[in-house]
């Protein structure tokens, strides 16, 4: 079984998604934990291409075939996980911030982070700070993410991490920021917890704030 645990993290690297939807079927079959086949193989696929990202050896389009091989995975686990309740990392709701419509960067981090095995609750684009507020409300996240493209909207990165302050919720959950005109000064002077780059260094501090 060992075997076709790596077999599937490296088919995963690979970007094939049939050899990942196969394996994944052979081990269940097999009577595997779906939650071995998820930490072990498609986790641990998703690692190493998270790795290759930060070190220059994988680049977007690489990492987006490999995201969608681990959803073909993960089409087949995710019944089986939500009915033993395997543990996952915890919830995350991430989003692009009000007027902003760019959602490709937000869109990568996503997929990484549910490489990484937190639940994501996609708010999308053009999200209004009181629904990042009711969201929070509503799942009770470890995490919110927060991306923009413009440097017009990054003002309402603060407006929203205020209004979840101001909600009472802000204590409750860790807040990092991304996209290409943030930067990690300006993160801090938001009130932000984190700032990540890209995707890869968003898993890690994913990972580093809810540990």
């Amino acid at each position: 079984m060992t075997g076709d645990l790596s077999q599937i993290a490296s088919s995963l690297y690979e970007g094939d998604e049939e050899s990942v939807s196969d394996l994944v079927q052979k081990l269940l079959n097999g009577g595997a934990a779906a939650d071995q086949i998820l930490q072990e193989g498609l986790i641990a696929g998703m690692d190493r291409v998270g790795k290759d990202f930060k070190d220059g050896v994988l680049f977007v389009p690489e990492v987006l075939v490999a995201a969608r091989a681990m959803h073909a995975g993960m089409d087949i686990l995710r019944p089986l996980l939500t009915q033993s309740s395997a543990r996952n990392v915890g919830k995350c709701v991430i989003g692009t911030v009000k007027g902003d419509l760019h959602d490709i960067g937000k869109n990568l981090v996503k997929m990484m982070l549910e490489g990484a095995g937190f639940e994501i609750i996609d708010l999308g684009t053009d999200v209004d700070p009181q629904a990042f507020v009711e969201a929070v409300r509503e799942h009770k996240p470890k995490l919110v993410g927060m991306s923009a493209l413009l440097t017009t909207t990054m003002q309402n990165m603060k407006a929203t991490i205020d209004e979840i302050g101001e909600a009472g919720l802000r204590d409750s959950t860790k807040i990092i920021l991304g996209g290409a005109p943030v930067t990690e000064d300006y993160a801090m002077k938001c009130g932000a917890d984190g700032y990540a780059s890209n995707a890869a260094a968003a898993v890690d501090l994913a990972r580093a704030l809810t540990a």
